[in-house]
C-alpha cells in the first residue's frame, strides 16, 4: 500500500504540474536526445520501471547499446518488469541478456508508471502514460527524487528475480497477478484499465476477473467485493 500511496502522490502532483526542478522535453527526438546526454554523466545506478508488458523489438534495439555501455562502465543497472513479460520470448531474451552483463532484473504484477532514475538525482517520466513519445518530465527537485526512489525501492523489494517462479499462491490462494488484479478492481478500475496495468490483453483481464469471484463465491463484482473485504483481501468500506 505504500508504494500506491506514493504513486498516488506522485501522479497527482505530475498532473498539476507542481513540483520543483521541472523540465519538459517535447517529442520522441528531443527525449532521445536528452536521454543520451544525461546516461554519458551517469556514474553509479540507473534505476527502472518498464511497464507497458512485453517491449517492442525497437525499444530493446534501440536500447541495448546504451544499455551496453553503461554496464561496461560499472555502473549498477536495476530494471523492473511486469510479470506478464515472462510471456514475451523477446522480451525475457532482452531481461536475461541484462542480468549475463551484470544487469538486475526483477518483475512485478503491476507497475505504476514508466520511469528512469539516475544516479538518484535525476528522473525521467512521460508525460502521457499511453503515449511516451509526446513528451518528457526531467526531475531534480529533491522532494520528487526522494519520493520516487522510495517508490522503485519498495516495488523492488517486493518483485521477483527473473528466473524464480512469479505465480506462486499465497496463503488466501492468489498468486501474484490475482493479487494486484483484486487491488485494481477494487479501485473502481475497469478491465480495460486492469489490462493495461498487468500488461496482458482485456480477454485475460476478464479471466482473472472472473477467476476471483469463482474462488470468492460471488454472483456479481459488487458481491466479490464485499466478500474480498470481509476476508481481510480488500480493506476499505466497498459495501
Amino acid at each position: 500500500m505504500a508504494a500506491a500511496q506514493l504513486a498516488a502522490d506522485f501522479t497527482t502532483a505530475r498532473a498539476h504540474q507542481n513540483i520543483d526542478g521541472i523540465e519538459r522535453l517535447d517529442g520522441i527526438d528531443e527525449i532521445r536526445d536528452r536521454i543520451r546526454l544525461l546516461v554519458r554523466d551517469v556514474r553509479d545506478e540507473v534505476l527502472a520501471l518498464a511497464p507497458g508488458g512485453a517491449q517492442s523489438e525497437a525499444s530493446m534495439r534501440a536500447a541495448r547499446p546504451q544499455d551496453d555501455a553503461l554496464l561496461d562502465r560499472g555502473v549498477r543497472m536495476r530494471t523492473l518488469y511486469l510479470d506478464s513479460v515472462r510471456n514475451s520470448p523477446a522480451t525475457v531474451t532482452y531481461a536475461k541478456w541484462l542480468t549475463e552483463r551484470g544487469g538486475e532484473v526483477r518483475t512485478a504484477p503491476s507497475l505504476p508508471v514508466r520511469l528512469t532514475i539516475m544516479d538518484r538525482r535525476i528522473a525521467i517520466v512521460p508525460v502521457d502514460d499511453e503515449n511516451s513519445s509526446a513528451g518528457a518530465l526531467v526531475l531534480t527537485g529533491t522532494g520528487t527524487l526522494t519520493a520516487l526512489c522510495a517508490l522503485f525501492d519498495t516495488i523492488w523489494m517486493r518483485a521477483t528475480p527473473l528466473g524464480t517462479p512469479s505465480r506462486e499462491r499465497d496463503a488466501d490462494g492468489l498468486n501474484s497477478q490475482e493479487r494486484a488484479a483484486l487491488l485494481l478492481l477494487g479501485q473502481g478500475l475497469t478491465d480495460e484499465a486492469v489490462a493495461k496495468r498487468l500488461g496482458v490483453s482485456p480477454r485475460t483481464a476478464r479471466r482473472i476477473a472472473a477467476d476471483l469471484m469463482e474462488l470468492l463465491g460471488a454472483r456479481s463484482r459488487f458481491q466479490a467485493g464485499c466478500r474480498a473485504v470481509a476476508q481481510g483481501w480488500l480493506s476499505g468500506d466497498l459495501c
